[in-house]
């Protein structure tokens, strides 16, 4: 039974880091990239969402290691 379990802790797990992959790339980086892209300068509204973007990708990739504790030896 634990290696059915253990299996499903670490696809919840690795659902988790996808999202929190998928957060930074289209909220945090590709903005910032797209902005330097095109010459323009950075606003403060724009940086503000990208930290912010950043910072819930992180949170949500330590919960993901969080989850993987709870594999049964």
């Amino acid at each position: 039974m634990s290696l059915v379990h253990n299996e499903r802790i670490k696809l919840s797990a690795t659902w988790l880091n996808g999202l929190s992959i998928a957060i930074f790339a289209v909220g945090g980086f590709a903005p910032l990239l797209t902005r330097l892209y095109d010459g323009r300068t950075l606003d403060k509204s724009l940086l503000g969402i990208s930290v912010s973007c950043f910072l819930a990708a992180f949170g949500i990739h330590l919960i993901a290691r969080a989850v993987l504790r709870r594999l049964k030896p």
